[in-house]
């Protein structure tokens, strides 16, 4: 659909509020530039793209389409510069080639990489750019990976940069801040199907590209369509603050545990006098829950960690960079806007403690929150990624969780069953039907959105509610200034007119490599369907084999009240079952690679005890699709 009078007058307003233009984040984006490839473009291995910025050919026009918010299109634009950018003379950045950067630094004789990306294709392609125009023959040997923090997008590549081999010889060295594997697989592991559902909406990779469709993810174009890699650290950074030197490049690490990531550091690089922030301070304001889905984010504790950086490393900084968007340089420039940036998350917090200490509900204080025009005015602090919106909500949840206190809401009715007394109430469906046109046709998207959301509820297949319901959310995607809040809104309103993607077959974990026996067994445990397996209780020994000169582990699992516990033992516990296996072998099966009877049939698992256990466990087993419906109400399921 077209933009309609209420979306152009909306963007007219937001036009003339924005900041005033001066073409410095311009400036700064293409700073440095020494080359790059045509469209960015990614090819996997079997031919298919990966990842490319040749969609994206509409955002040459300075002119914002009549469909996208007109401060959106100018991040969007800004965040299509790709190639490879010196930022000092001895650190170089790949951006555009990915969501988020790789940046590479040059020691005395080989090479440091900060990130390596999403996937090992890009990650791979960003490492042959650089080389091909700072070390055609290959003579660095790229010797340290450093992971910046937690999140998918800033490890997994590695594959594409060095092997676990390279890694398992001590060749090159991979170093990330304290907790990193649990916190990096507790939220991309266990929660990794829903969340990545989520995450559909939130970064709109499915979605066409164009000005009618997905233009932008805020920090950067969208995410990669490949699957990430991860090679466990080797080094991990304890302490809030150390120095290390590596061939020569000094590093400062600052600590910065519950930011914008559990696990996440910051990097001073004294030689280069650079600062670089991580995810913790980017062009946009970020999330203090992300819509795919987090543990809420500590923004007291980020405002902190970033004023600690200001006053430790500002007066020594002449640029400061992260692993997304564009440089900062000058040394007035740098200590500006770390303090803006430390200001934005201290006052969401402060005054979203401070409004709900009056009784304000989560709602009211999202809808009459306004920041202070010292930071509503700075192009860095706007709702590209996060919002004001969804941040006080995360703020209030992390303190009083998601009841708002209201008796009412205590134990308020499911979906379902409360948008059939609604539409009830409102004297049926085609009352309920002309009074939403009519809200439609006088702008009030949001009032229609919420209404269609309980006619579709109440009657999934009553085709004029879907299309009223995926116009009004289309309008309100076209009038987003947050990139995610118009990824999540265009996908919505494309599946209440398509209904949800077909199923891609049972999901795989191309992570499980880097799992320990531990997490692998949590993983099991949240696919145990507890009614069926409710009235058992067994428990079994799992021998993973090692070397010859390695006894391996044993655990003891204990399946009771539908509820799958794991422990490590010292000894071959005594079990109702006994498996022997290899961590291949497993990994094989739950990859769907290996029937468990294949596996037993060729030797590569061996059973004692109660053997029919072994079928009995597995068929315990829920599968997930990760395609369940998410405007429509989900089955239970069996």
């Amino acid at each position: 659909m077209p933009a309609y009078q209420a979306t152009l007058d909306f963007h007219r307003l937001i036009a003339s509020d924005m900041p005033v233009e001066d073409g410095q984040d311009l400036t700064d984006a293409q700073r440095g530039f020494i080359g790059t490839t045509d469209d960015a473009e990614v090819l996997h291995a079997k031919g298919h793209t990966v990842w490319s910025m040749k969609a994206y050919g509409f955002l040459d026009d300075e002119k914002p389409a009549d469909t996208v918010n007109p401060s959106l299109w100018r991040q969007a634009r800004l965040n299509r510069i790709h190639g490879l950018f010196e930022v000092t003379p001895r650190m170089f950045q790949v951006r555009g080639f990915d969501i988020a950067n790789l940046t590479f630094i040059e020691g005395d004789t080989g090479l440091l990489v900060l990130d390596t990306g999403s996937c090992p294709e890009t990650a791979a392609a960003s490492l042959a750019l650089y080389r091909s125009h700072r070390d055609p023959q290959h003579q660095r040997k790229l010797h340290t990976v450093m992971y910046s923090h937690s999140h998918s997008d800033h490890y997994g590549g590695v594959a594409g940069l060095c092997t676990q081999a390279h890694v398992d010889a001590g060749e090159v060295r991979i170093i990330a801040p304290a907790g990193f594997m649990h916190e990096s697989m507790a939220e991309n592991v266990i929660g990794g199907v829903a969340m990545g559902r989520r995450a559909q909406f939130q970064f709109g990779p499915t979605l066409a590209k164009g000005p009618e469709a997905q233009v932008d993810a805020g920090l950067g174009k969208t995410v990669p369509m490949a699957r990430p890699s991860l090679f466990a650290p080797t080094m991990s950074i304890e302490a809030e603050h150390e120095v290390h030197v590596f061939d020569g490049i000094e590093i400062e690490f600052q600590l910065t545990p519950e930011t914008e990531a559990p696990a996440e550091m910051h990097f001073y690089f004294p030689g280069e006098r650079a600062l670089n922030l991580a995810e913790n301070a980017t062009h946009n304001m970020h999330n203090l829950c992300p819509l795919r889905g987090a543990a809420v984010r500590d923004a007291l504790a980020w405002s902190k960690y970033l004023n600690v950086a200001l006053k430790r490393y500002g007066p020594r900084s002449d640029v400061v960079l992260a692993q997304h968007h564009w440089p900062t340089w000058g040394n007035d420039r740098v200590c500006t806007f770390l303090a803006e940036q430390r200001d934005l998350y201290r006052v969401l917090h402060d005054q979203t403690v401070r409004l709900m200490s009056h009784g304000l509900k989560p709602a009211e204080i999202a809808e009459g929150f306004q920041l202070p025009d010292g930071l509503a005015k700075r192009w860095h602090a706007r709702g590209y990624y996060g919002t004001v919106s969804h941040n006080v909500k995360a703020v209030y949840q992390r303190y009083l969780s998601w009841y708002d206190a209201h008796p009412a809401n205590l134990h308020s009715l499911p979906p379902v069953p409360v948008a059939k007394k609604y539409v009830d109430y409102m004297g049926g469906m085609d009352a309920l039907m002309a009074r939403a046109q009519a809200d439609f046709d006088k702008g009030e998207y949001r009032w229609v959105a919420e209404v269609m959301k309980h006619a579709v509820y109440a009657q999934p297949e009553h085709a004029a509610a879907r299309e009223l319901a995926a116009a009004a959310l289309e309008q309100m995607g076209f009038q987003a200034e947050s990139a995610t809040w118009r990824n999540a809104y265009l996908l919505g309103a494309r599946e209440y007119r398509e209904g949800p993607p077909k199923p891609a077959g049972v999901l795989g974990n191309s992570l499980i490599g880097a799992l320990t026996h531990g997490m692998v067994f949590d993983t099991l445990a949240v696919r145990v369907n507890a009614p069926k397996a409710a009235g058992l209780r067994f428990n079994m020994a799992w021998h993973f084999t090692g070397r010859s000169d390695d006894p391996g582990e044993h655990w003891l699992l204990e399946l009771s009240n539908g509820a799958l516990s794991s422990l490590r033992v010292d000894e071959p516990p005594h079990a109702d079952v006994s498996l022997t296996l290899s961590r291949h072998t497993l990994e094989a099966m739950l990859q769907q690679q290996l029937a468990p009877m294949q596996a037993l049939t060729e030797g590569k698992l061996k059973l004692a005890g109660n053997v029919t256990l072994m079928a009995t466990f597995f068929g315990l087993l829920d599968r997930f699709a990760g395609n369940f419906p998410v405007v429509d109400a989900a089955p239970w399921p069996a």
